[in-house]
């Protein structure tokens, strides 16, 4: 897996128009996780804890959107498998969210 493939991620809404970031697993444990938005340059800063931090580029409108209304963001660090039943969630944690 290249370096680029490690930096992608996705955001899935539900119906409820709740938002919740895919990712893959990184080495270090979340600690106090924060997300913090930058509107006006569409990105994120996930900072997993202290010494971690994950910029998240080109967020489409409508997950900015969502995100606005919310305080918490469910976050999954996955580590991806060969097929889908052998991808692994290494992390499941909400993030404070910050606009």
């Amino acid at each position: 897996m290249d370096e680029n493939e490690l930096n992608s991620y996705d955001f899935v809404v539900n119906e409820e128009d709740e938002v919740m970031l895919l990712l893959h697993a990184q080495e270090s444990e979340p600690q106090n996780p924060r997300f913090e938005i930058d509107m006006e340059e569409k990105s994120a800063l996930l900072v997993r804890n202290e010494n971690d931090e994950i910029l998240l580029e080109g967020i489409e409108d409508n997950i900015l959107d969502s995100l606005q209304d919310e305080d918490k963001l469910l976050v999954c660090e996955l580590k991806v498998g060969e097929t889908d039943e052998d991808t692994q969630i290494i992390y499941a944690y909400e993030a404070d969210v910050l606009v």
